[in-house]
C-alpha cells in the first residue's frame, strides 16, 4: 500500500526524533571524553567542548594495563563466538533433522534450562570450577561456550526447520556424508542466523561484568569490562577518563553491529523462503 506524502513526513519525523533520543547518550559520551575535567563540572552544562583534548584517551589508557584487559576480552569473546556458532548449530542440526529415542525429552530438558536464571546456577558453577582449578583463569568464561547455549540451539533449530528437507535428501543422493551435508549445505544457508548468534554473543560477552567479577581475582586476568569498573572505582571523581575508556570499549560492538545489521535482519526473519 502506497503511503501518502503526509504519512511519509510523519513517519520520518517520528523516526528522526527516536533516533536523536537514542543516539544522544552516545554523542554525549563521546563529546564529554574530549572535554577538560574542569569543564565537565561547570554550570550551565555545555554540549560541545570549549577546547578539545584527544590526549584524554591516551592518558586514560596508559593509567591502567588496558592493553592486557582488552586482549583478555578479545580472547574470551572470540572463543565464545566460535564455540556458540559451532556447537549450537551442530546441536540444532541434529534436533531438526534426525529422529532418535528420547529426542523430545532431551529437547524439553534443554528448554527447561533456559528458565534457570544465572543467579541460581552461579554458586554450583563456582564450586565446580573451583574443584577443576579454573578459578582466576579465563576457562570459566570460555569452556562452557564450547558446548553451546540452550537459547541459541533453540533459535537455530527453528531456523534449520525452515530450510527445505529436499536439500538434505539431494545431498545424500549425491553421496555426501552427514558432516558434508551440515558443513557444505546447511552452514552456508544458515549464515544469517550464525551472524546473529555471533553478534549477540559478542555483545553480551564483551560487556559482561558479573562473570569476570565472580571467577577472576588477579588483575592480569581482568577483562575490559571488569577493568573499566575497577578504573572507575579508583577514579570515582574523574569523569573524563571514565568516559574516554567507555568510548573505546563501545567501539567494537557498535562497529560489528554496523557491518552485520543486514545479516541480523535476515537471521531474525527466518530460514529459506519459497
Amino acid at each position: 500500500m502506497k503511503m501518502s506524502k503526509f504519512s511519509k513526513v510523519f513517519f520520518y519525523t517520528v523516526a528522526i526524533i527516536f533516533a536523536i533520543y537514542f543516539l544522544f547518550p552516545l554523542v554525549w559520551l563521546v563529546l564529554t571524553a574530549f572535554k577538560a575535567e574542569s569543564e565537565v563540572m561547570t554550570y550551565p552544562i555545555t554540549i560541545l567542548p570549549k577546547s578539545w583534548h584527544p590526549e584524554n584517551f591516551v592518558n586514560a589508557w596508559n593509567s591502567q594495563p588496558f592493553d592486557q584487559f582488552t586482549w583478555n576480552s578479545i580472547v574470551v569473546t572470540l572463543i565464545n563466538c566460535l564455540g556458540q556458532m559451532v556447537a549450537s548449530s551442530l546441536a540444532a542440526f541434529g534436533f531438526a533433522r534426525y529422529d532418535f529415542k528420547g529426542k523430545k525429552a532431551l529437547f524439553t530438558i534443554l528448554l527447561a534450562t533456559m528458565m534457570l536464571p544465572w543467579d541460581v546456577t552461579v554458586i554450583p558453577q563456582y564450586m565446580q570450577f573451583n574443584l577443576l582449578g579454573w578459578i582466576d583463569t579465563l576457562k570459566p568464561l570460555t569452556i562452557p561456550a564450547l558446548f553451546g547455549s540452550a537459547y541459541y540451539i533453540y533459535f537455530m533449530r527453528q531456523y534449520v526447520e525452515g530450510i527445505p528437507a529436499d536439500f538434505h535428501e539431494a545431498a545424500k543422493i549425491d553421496g555426501a556424508n552427514e558432516f558434508q551435508v551440515y558443513s557444505m549445505i546447511y552452514l552456508p544457508i544458515m549464515r544469517p542466523a550464525l551472524v546473529l548468534v555471533m553478534v549477540q554473543t559478542m555483545i553480551s560477552v564483551w560487556n559482561d561484568y558479573l562473570g569476570p567479577l565472580v571467577f577472576l581475582n588477579s588483575r592480569k586476568n581482568y577483562t575490559l569490562a571488569l577493568g573499566l569498573a575497577n578504573f572507575k572505582g579508583l577514579h570515582s571523581e574523574a569523569v573524563v577518563p571514565t568516559m574516554a575508556i567507555s568510548v573505546i570499549m563501545a567501539i567494537v560492538p557498535i562497529t560489528v553491529f554496523f557491518f552485520a545489521q543486514k545479516q541480523i535482519i535476515e537471521g531474525i526473519s527466518g530460514g529459506v523462503k519459497g
